[in-house]
C-alpha cells in the first residue's frame, strides 16, 4: 500500500442538519490534509435525509476551496443519473479552479429508487450504456479534437483522472479493459472483493491513462483509545445500515452500548457481513486488522470511511488511524 485516503458520505447526524454535515465534511477534509491522507472523496446519494452530498460536484468544490493540497473527488458520481457532457463540464470546471487536485470516480448503479431517477430526468433503458458513457466522458476530458462537434468547456484538455468504481466483477472487467484505476466498494459490499481484484489485475490493458493496474480497496475505519469505545462509536453506522436495509433510512443515529439490543440477530448478521472489511479498535487492534486486509488484498491504496455521530470523535478516529497507517505505507518502487 502506497497511499491512504478518506471517503465521506457527509452524513447528517440525529439532532443535526445538512449544514452541520457539510461543515463536518470540511473539517474532516482539513484534518485529513493535515494528517497526510492522499484523497478526500464524496459520494452521490439522492432522496436520503441522512446524506448531504447529493450535489456532489458542488460539495467537492466547497471542500477543495477550504483545503490546499489534498486531492478531492467523487467516490463516486453515479453516471446513469447524468449526461456525460454535464459531468465533464462540472469536473472540468473543478479541475480548472483547483488544478491537479480533482478526481472523478464513476459508478454504474443509479444509487436511488425509480421515482427519484425520474425526478432526476434520467430513465433506465433496456441496454446498459455505462461503458459507452465512460468512453464519451474520457473523450470530453481528453485532448482537444478539432473535428468534434460537441466540446466540454471547461473540460477539454483537463485530463481529470477517471476511476471505475464497483462492488461486482463488472467494474473490474471494464476498468481492466479501458486501462483505468479501479476502486472496490468493500466497505459495504465485500462479497466479490478477491475475485474482482484478481480479474482487474490479470486482465489489465495498459492505456494512455495508466500503464499498470492501480487498485484501491475501501474499508470501514473506527479508531479510539480502547476497543470498546471504537465499537461503541461504530454502532451508529451499523444502526443506520440496519434501518436502511429495513426500509427505514434516516439520519445517523446516536451510538448505543449494546448493538444486539437494537438490531434483530438475523439482520445483525447481514450488517456485520456487509461491514466485514473494517478495522475497528485501539491502535494495536487497528494495526493488526489493517495488516490482515493489506496482506489479503495487496492494495495500491486504501480509502477509509467511518460514520461517527460526534464530529470531533470522527476526526480523532482518523488521527489515531493516521499514526498506524504511516507505519504500513511502502514507498513505490
Amino acid at each position: 500500500m502506497h497511499h491512504y485516503s478518506i471517503l465521506d458520505l457527509s452524513t447528517v447526524p440525529e439532532g443535526g442538519t445538512p449544514a452541520d454535515a457539510l461543515r463536518g465534511s470540511v473539517s474532516l477534509a482539513q484534518a485529513g490534509e493535515r494528517l497526510g491522507f492522499n484523497r478526500f472523496w464524496l459520494a452521490e446519494h439522492h432522496n436520503m435525509t441522512g446524506i448531504a452530498s447529493a450535489a456532489t460536484a458542488v460539495v467537492i468544490g466547497h471542500v477543495a476551496g477550504h483545503t490546499k493540497t489534498i486531492r478531492v473527488g467523487a467516490g463516486g458520481i453515479m453516471l446513469p443519473n447524468h449526461a456525460p457532457l454535464t459531468v465533464a463540464e462540472s469536473f472540468g470546471t473543478l479541475e480548472t479552479l483547483y488544478p491537479g487536485r480533482i478526481d472523478l470516480g464513476l459508478g454504474r448503479a443509479p444509487g436511488t429508487d425509480g421515482a427519484t431517477m425520474q425526478a432526476l430526468r434520467r430513465y433506465m433503458q433496456g441496454e446498459d450504456t455505462f461503458p459507452q458513457d465512460v468512453v464519451e466522458l474520457l473523450h470530453y476530458l481528453g485532448d482537444e479534437d478539432p473535428k468534434a462537434q460537441v466540446r466540454a468547456v471547461p473540460g477539454t484538455g483537463t485530463h481529470v483522472p477517471i476511476w471505475i468504481l464497483g462492488s461486482s466483477l463488472y467494474g473490474a472487467q471494464l476498468a481492466a479493459y479501458l486501462g483505468l484505476p479501479y476502486a472496490f466498494a468493500s466497505h459495504f459490499a465485500p462479497a466479490a472483493l478477491d475475485d474482482a481484484l484478481a480479474i482487474y489485475r490479470s486482465r489489465f490493458k495498459p492505456s494512455q491513462w495508466l500503464q499498470k493496474p492501480y487498485a484501491m480497496v475501501a474499508a470501514g475505519l473506527f479508531a479510539a483509545d480502547t476497543d470498546d469505545e471504537a465499537h461503541y462509536l461504530r454502532s451508529s453506522q451499523m444502526l443506520s445500515f440496519a434501518r436502511l436495509r429495513s426500509g427505514q433510512p434516516g439520519k445517523l443515529p446516536r451510538p448505543v452500548k449494546d448493538i444486539r439490543e437494537h438490531i434483530p440477530a438475523p439482520l445483525l448478521a447481514q450488517v456485520s457481513g456487509a461491514f466485514s472489511v473494517s478495522a475497528v479498535g485501539s491502535p494495536a487492534t487497528l494495526e493488526a486488522e489493517l495488516k490482515a486486509i493489506i496482506e489479503r488484498t495487496r492494495p495500491d491504496e486504501m480509502i477509509f470511511t467511518g460514520a461517527i455521530h460526534d464530529p470531533a470523535k470522527r476526526i480523532r478516529s482518523f488521527e489515531i488511524a493516521s499514526e498506524v497507517l504511516k507505519g504500513l505505507v511502502k514507498t513505490p518502487a
